[in-house]
């Protein structure tokens, strides 16, 4: 009876505990992060035979059975590692991603823009959001009056900027935009900048003595040419070709008293002008 005790409490020496088993597991951790396993002596468990179950335990034969009941402690399924695969997460759904070319589209519309002209009102002509626009007459009755707008005209040719010159006294269309943009009937030179109305010649004479003018012109397209129009010569209207400038045509009358009527030409302005086919 001795004999038969004898021999069943030395095999149950072999038998793995809780505690290897749990030391085991403290294994298969490290080996995730370094790949070393520590070596095992008789003295510490009693026999090599732990260490072959530990590492047969972790996958090197394949045999993840005796670490079942141990998962919940590791936090994690030891048999869905393989087909583990991390969450995709979408740019779209990043912060401060939500519309990204709307972003790219205001920081190019603030970084166009002058910050000087934002302390002007705005007050838009026709075709003025992103360009200059000159309000000019060509009228020598008041001489100020032409003197200033001659004025203004040499600041912004000086500056090598491109700018759009509507003289008020050739087109009649002109002068209804200012008064309409300006709320009032005023008289010229008027300037506007982007969309942004910066005044007369008092005002931008005082802007360029300052150096502010320079500044508000940033952005805009620059002009180094020196060249006038072949065809208008920069006046940026020509005569009327199918009525000579007489503002009236001719057609076969219907009664039979007249051979022929005059009519409006329908092609040029009140002043028998139209605008110059290759500047405007």
């Amino acid at each position: 009876m001795k004999g038969v005790k004898g021999r069943l409490l030395n095999k149950l020496k072999f038998v793995p505990t809780i505690n290897t088993l749990k030391q085991g597991l403290a294994i298969r951790r490290s080996s995730l992060k370094c790949q070393t396993l520590p070596i095992y002596t008789d003295e510490d468990h009693g026999c090599n035979d732990i260490a072959e179950l530990v590492v047969d335990s972790i996958g090197v034969s394949g045999r993840v059975k005796e670490l079942k009941d141990e998962e919940p402690e590791l936090g994690f399924n030891l048999g869905d590692e393989e087909n583990f695969t991390p969450p995709i997460v979408s740019k779209d759904r990043l912060p401060g991603k939500d519309n990204p070319e709307v972003a790219v589209q205001e920081m190019e519309k603030d970084s166009q823009e002058s910050p000087f002209l934002k302390g002007y009102e705005e007050k838009c002509p026709p075709g003025g959001e992103d360009s200059v626009i000159f309000y000019t007459t060509s009228l020598r009755g008041i001489r100020k009056t032409f003197e200033d707008c001659r004025t203004i005209r040499f600041l912004l040719q000086s500056f090598k900027v491109t700018f759009y010159e509507r003289d008020v006294s050739l087109h009649m269309e002109f002068r209804d935009e200012l008064w309409s943009s300006l709320s009032g009937r005023v008289i010229p030179p008027r300037l506007f900048i982007k969309g942004r109305y910066i005044g007369g010649a008092d005002e931008v004479v005082g802007l360029h003595e300052q150096g502010k003018l320079k500044k508000l012109l940033e952005g805009i397209p620059r002009n180094l040419s020196d060249c006038s129009c072949d065809g208008c010569g920069n006046i940026r209207f020509v005569l009327c070709s199918n009525c000579s400038g007489s503002c009236k045509v001719f057609r076969d009358g219907d009664d039979d008293d007249d051979d022929e009527l005059h009519i409006r030409c329908p092609e040029c302005n009140e002043n028998g002008l139209v605008k110059c086919p290759i500047c405007s």
